[in-house]
């Protein structure tokens, strides 16, 4: 499955195994940091919210294409409030992965990431995102991830260019 996860509206229809998630129109509390989706419910979040759909997809998923406005070398609140609420995806138990602790995921597909990022005011602010994708790449044991800094104008163009890159889409 191809899923494709925006923190702004976008003019798509994707075919097929392809998934679009417009964030901005879901409702998604913060994580409450209570760790009852690995302690009282294994692998599903106690807050009942548009949340519980969409971790499911970002786990299954093989192909990944995450649309965020960057904010302070970050992903804005919308799609930071989303990525942290995908923690059920994960087991409460660390393993060693290149030399650091990262938790073991809960049957996730191994996937190709990418992160159309807009909004980044500084070079600082891009090396910083991009540090923080590394990062993640690697506790969700991404095979493959990149970075695609685009001007806001540009964004819907480069989100086409990247899901016609999907094979069957």
């Amino acid at each position: 499955m191809n899923l494709l996860m925006s923190d702004t509206p976008l003019p798509v229809t994707l075919p097929g195994t392809c998934r679009y998630v417009d964030l901005s129109k879901l409702t998604i509390a913060n994580c409450m940091g209570c760790f009852g989706c690995w302690v009282k419910t294994p692998g599903s979040c106690v807050l009942r919210d548009d949340a519980v759909k969409v971790y499911p997809l970002i786990a299954k998923s093989t192909n990944l294409l995450y649309v965020s406005r960057i904010k302070y070398g970050s992903y804005d609140v919308t799609m930071k409030t989303m990525l942290e609420r995908a923690i059920p995806i994960q087991q409460a138990f660390i393993r060693v992965h290149q030399g650091e602790t990262h938790h073991v995921q809960r049957a996730v597909e191994k996937k190709q990431a990418v992160i159309v990022a807009y909004g980044a005011q500084s070079q600082e602010e891009k090396r910083l995102f991009e540090r923080l994708v590394e990062r993640n790449a690697r506790n969700m044991q991404f095979w493959s991830h990149r970075v695609r800094f685009v001007c806001e104008e540009d964004l819907f163009a480069a989100v086409e260019q990247e899901v016609a890159k999907w094979d069957d889409c």
